[in-house]
């Protein structure tokens, strides 16, 4: 059987991921510019196998994704901003209680209702601090639907392997165009399974005691352990405690298993870096434009190179470090009022040499909004 091409949406790309990683359950409620996710996976998961509901929000959308993980399945949502905003609190049961789950957010502009059928990058912030509380998130992107499909499959991956619930922070450009997909042969894309543990029974199961790499095998829900799951700090057996020595190690094991390795959860993709004299960073669709500006530029003999971020949770600072050091400016491009920007001058050694080159009206970014900030950093001869 060979590679399977298609032309697709973004969203449907997004499908294509999700089934190859192996999903077996979505609940969801539809919402602009997301619903194309649900309606094709309402007809596609009978037919794979898996079951769809929809419910009667976001709220319980993602409560039911939650309990599906909790008894051994791969799932997912699928929203938009105002339904993302709704789905916080349970987010924050999943990372407590350490709970493999996807959840999908194809920006639209906001706040509020905002303007649901154009495109936005506005929900960045929220990805990694609308869960109240200390804690963190991995959340990826992509710009095209090649990456879209492997970033989902990317998803799966990391909520299995980190037991935590991963992002996909999509945005209405790249979820409705339509352009190639190929769809690789199973088996070619590693896939990583849900670890299970050997403990055959009894009160041997330890629910929150992680290996020595770092890895915490499950028991499904509903068969032969008996385990307590809870939002509150919790023992290596999941009952609730307030002992400071428990509270603290378990805060800091919820951490530190995302940020202690956050290069090697970094997914990105450069561009003519070797010689650049200024780069360009940027994500999801507008890392399209951006990707336009520097072909064209260089065409033109200027020094323009691009990073392309996939991963913006844990943000890779290491990297951004590396990467734009000894240049002469750092542009980011994006659709917000500058929040990857405000990372990557805390990221870098000069950050008077950052520079945002952004749109918030709700219209994609296009080339000529980047040379006009282009014009402007070689206008005052940075």
């Amino acid at each position: 059987m060979s590679n399977q091409i298609k032309f697709v949406q973004g969203n449907e790309a997004c499908v294509e991921g999700a089934l190859y990683a192996g999903l077996e359950f979505f609940a969801g409620y539809p919402i602009t510019p997301s619903s194309e996710i649900a309606e094709i996976l309402a007809r596609r998961m009978p037919a794979a196998g898996g079951k769809f509901i929809q419910m009667e929000d976001e709220i319980a959308s993602i409560a039911a994704i939650i309990g599906g993980s909790l008894t051994g399945h791969k799932v997912m949502t699928a929203t938009s901003g105002p339904g993302f905003s709704l789905m916080q609190e349970a987010l924050g049961y999943a990372i407590m209680a350490e709970i493999p789950c996807v959840i999908v957010d194809v920006q639209r502009g906001g706040p509020s209702t905002g303007i649901p059928t154009h495109g936005s990058q506005g929900d960045v912030m929220q990805a990694r601090w609308g869960v109240h509380g200390d804690h963190s998130i991995i959340a990826l992107t992509a710009s095209n639907h090649q990456d879209v499909f492997q970033m989902t499959v990317e998803a799966f991956n990391l909520a299995e392997t980190y037991r935590t619930p991963v992002i996909l922070l999509f945005d209405e450009v790249v979820g409705h165009m339509r352009e190639k997909l190929v769809i690789p042969e199973a088996g070619d894309v590693p896939l990583v399974e849900r670890l299970r543990t050997s403990v055959k029974g009894g009160v041997d199961y330890h629910p929150y005691l992680p290996r020595e790499d770092g890895r915490l095998p499950m028991s499904d829900f509903g068969g032969v352990h008996r385990y307590n799951v809870t939002g509150l700090y919790h023992d290596m057996w999941g009952f609730p405690s307030a002992d400071p020595k428990v509270v603290h190690g378990l805060i800091r094991h919820l951490v530190d298993k995302i940020e202690n390795r956050a290069n090697l959860l970094a997914r990105y993709k450069e561009y003519y870096l070797d010689d650049a004299e200024i780069i360009l960073v940027s994500y999801g669709s507008s890392a399209r434009s951006a990707l336009h500006m520097v072909k064209s530029r260089r065409r033109r003999g200027e020094r323009l190179g691009l990073l392309e971020l996939q991963t913006l949770w844990p943000f890779p600072r290491e990297i951004i470090r590396e990467k734009c050091a000894d240049v002469e400016a750092v542009v980011v491009v994006e659709m917000n009022m500058g929040q990857i920007m405000q990372e990557v001058k805390k990221a870098v050694d000069d950050p008077g040499r950052v520079f945002l080159a952004n749109r918030i009206d709700g219209v994609f970014i296009n080339p000529e909004d980047i040379r006009s900030i282009l014009r402007l950093i070689q206008g005052k001869g940075v």
